[in-house]
């Protein structure tokens, strides 16, 4: 199953690198990574730290954006400034005729799920409702993002900067090649994998590349194909965000492990890659990086899996394990 965004010459003029993070999809896929059970390092810290402070409306926004399969687009609308104070208002401008059609796709998209008994009333444009909705997303960024709002911005800025000397050497060609590891760009289409075969057709509209820091896995789009196009894209991260500060380091991995194959494992912590990318990380020859990457999916350590023509490897559950004893604080 794949991403097809469709290009024209018109629509690569009209291609811009997002200036900022958008606060409200980072509150929607931060929601995933606190409901999903994932093995990675990157977020357990964070997840065990701020599970306990989600709001009590949070349950407004989760049964909106359900962990699995379609979320409402309208929770994510588009705000030039893509701050907090800017999403909020562009979500409580959202029509009555975009409520419904979300609303009802929702319905359609989890069949068998029960609602409650609001969302009757949101899709009829109830502005109380709506209110509702955009107070639970301000509480939840104050009490669960707020904190670490000026890493995530950083790590994006550092993201941003990065493609943007990637535009400045090679072109949009070097851009949409490398956005993921399933990428794959020919000229007028860009294909990513995807939970399902969606097609976008951007008839001169242009693309707004939106790098994330919550975003995990896979880019992410909005449904409706005639909404102004966005790709939302991972970032790397660095592993010591949520704690403000550098990790004590300690030689006993290396020691275990092997420098090399424990700069492996450290590598395929900071999110899923694949073998090409391990090898371009680390400066290693593809075969070692192979090597390497075998030999800790044979210890438990690393789980890979097949995509396209790339195999991509992610951190497992024992992986996570050896990595908290060399670092205490982070948890998966």
């Amino acid at each position: 199953m794949a991403l097809r965004i469709h290009f024209t010459g018109e629509d690569l003029a009209r291609v811009r690198i997002a200036p900022e993070c958008d606060a409200l999809w980072e509150v929607m896929l931060s929601l995933y990574r606190l409901r999903r059970r994932e093995r990675t390092v990157v977020f357990g810290q964070w997840k065990n730290d701020t599970l306990a402070k989600a709001p009590a409306a949070t349950p407004i926004l989760t049964t909106l954006a359900p962990a699995h399969g379609y979320a409402v687009d309208f929770l994510t609308p588009r705000s030039e400034a893509g701050s907090m104070t800017a999403g909020v208002e562009a979500l409580r401008g959202t029509t009555r005729e975009r409520l419904l059609r979300d609303l009802s796709e929702l319905s359609l998209r989890h069949p068998g799920r029960r609602l409650p008994g609001w969302v009757d009333g949101l899709a009829r444009g109830d502005l109380e409702t709506l209110g509702a909705v955009a107070d639970a997303a301000a509480a939840y960024f104050q009490a669960c993002l707020s904190p670490y709002w000026s890493r995530i911005r950083a790590q994006v800025a550092q993201e941003r900067a990065r493609r943007t000397r990637m535009l400045s050497d090679g072109g949009w060609d070097a851009v949409f090649s490398t956005l993921h590891p399933s990428a794959r760009w020919s000229f007028p289409t860009l294909e990513l994998s995807y939970p399902a075969d969606h097609d976008i057709h951007l008839n001169g509209r242009g693309l707004v590349l939106q790098p994330s820091f919550f975003c995990r896995q896979t880019p992410i789009t909005l449904r409706d194909p005639e909404l102004p196009p966005v790709l939302v894209y991972p970032i790397e991260h660095d592993l010591t965000w949520a704690h403000g500060q550098a990790p004590d380091q300690h030689p006993t991995l290396a020691s275990l492990l092997g420098p090399t194959r424990a700069q492996v494992l450290e590598t395929i912590a900071h999110g899923d890659c694949t073998t090409g990318e391990l090898a371009r990380r680390l400066d290693i020859p593809g075969s070692t990086a192979s090597r390497q990457a075998t030999t800790l999916r044979e210890a438990g350590l690393v789980y890979s899996q097949r995509l396209g023509q790339s195999v991509i490897h992610t951190i497992t559950e024992l992986g996570t394990a050896l990595l908290d004893g060399r670092r205490p604080g982070l948890i998966a």
